[in-house]
């Protein structure tokens, strides 16, 4: 995802909260600073609805993200 952001191509990492600590570890430790979003968790047993919810909640931080 950092050579996306190097190469000019916006770029957000999606991930639930539950890895959000882990997620920000890897980040510094790869010297990666990427715009994150966090959603709920858990996500594997969710409905299609319910993925759709989690999306359309998201969904305007992604764009803003992309588009900053």
């Amino acid at each position: 995802m950092s050579d996306l952001e190097l190469r000019g191509i916006p770029t957000v990492f999606v991930a639930t909260r539950e890895f959000e600590d882990g997620a920000i570890a890897q980040g510094k430790a790869l010297g990666a600073d990427l715009a994150a979003i966090y959603t709920e968790h858990p996500i594997q047993d969710r409905t299609d609805a319910e993925m759709t919810a989690i999306a359309d909640r998201a969904f305007e931080a992604l764009v803003k993200s992309l588009t900053v």
